[in-house]
């Protein structure tokens, strides 16, 4: 069935979600994922656990806690305010930050596991051509972890395209501000639009299986999975 405007409303704003926090995990999550394999800290598990939570937390439990913490009455909320930023919840912004601790295990752990597969031997051979460190990681790290980041990006963008527990939480159901893909056909299911509804989950199923298929064809040259799933 034809997708109306509320629809294709729905899919570039779920696009553009999607691009924007792709883009913020890579940044974000590089130096995590370079610390966590790199390091022997003894709080390494703890940092590895924290940012691996979001895998096993329920979506809504996510979401209730950044509510609460973004809310008027919370140390988020208060800071936002205070800096004149207004509240998060129920904004375009608070679904950005939402979406970015969402998905980062699955930007980061990819990272990790390329950087890791790495080994010490490329850095040690650039540390005796008096390469800096910082040197060593853009032209050495980087360049031979580029699988790694392939993966990162597609499973940090595909996963941010299909959430819905944490919109549902901090975005809310607002057309043009919050209402992505996966609130889009949640109502049109309430109201029995089950053929509208089909259009935009049938293209969810067909992107998400093109996303696999990706992943399947990167692991097969190298490129390595987040957490050993595809």
């Amino acid at each position: 069935m034809e997708l109306n405007a509320e629809d294709w409303s729905a899919v570039w704003l779920t696009l553009k979600l999607a691009t924007l926090v792709t883009l913020i995990l890579l940044v974000v999550g590089t130096p995590i994922a370079w610390w966590l394999a790199r390091s022997r800290s003894r709080i390494k598990g703890v940092v590895g656990a924290v940012v691996s939570l979001p895998i096993v937390l329920p979506p809504t439990v996510l979401g209730f806690y950044l509510l609460v913490l973004m809310g008027p009455q919370g140390a988020v909320g208060r800071a936002t305010e205070a800096l004149g930023l207004g509240r998060l919840p129920f904004t375009f912004a608070g679904l950005v930050v939402a979406s970015v601790i969402y998905s980062l295990p699955f930007v980061v752990q990819p990272i990790q596991n390329a950087f890791m597969a790495l080994g010490d031997r490329p850095l040690e051979v650039a540390a005796t051509l008096r390469c800096s460190p910082l040197a060593a990681f853009f032209k050495v790290a980087l360049p031979l972890a580029r699988p790694g980041f392939i993966t990162a990006a597609i499973l940090g963008f595909a996963h941010t395209v299909g959430e819905f527990g944490v919109v549902l939480m901090i975005g809310g159901n607002i057309p043009d501000k919050t209402r992505v893909i996966s609130m889009q056909i949640y109502n049109h299911v309430e109201v029995l639009e089950f053929g509208q509804a089909h259009g935009l989950a049938a293209g969810l199923l067909v992107f998400s299986f093109v996303v696999l298929l990706g992943l399947y064809a990167l692991g097969g040259n190298g490129g390595g999975t987040a957490g050993g799933r595809p």
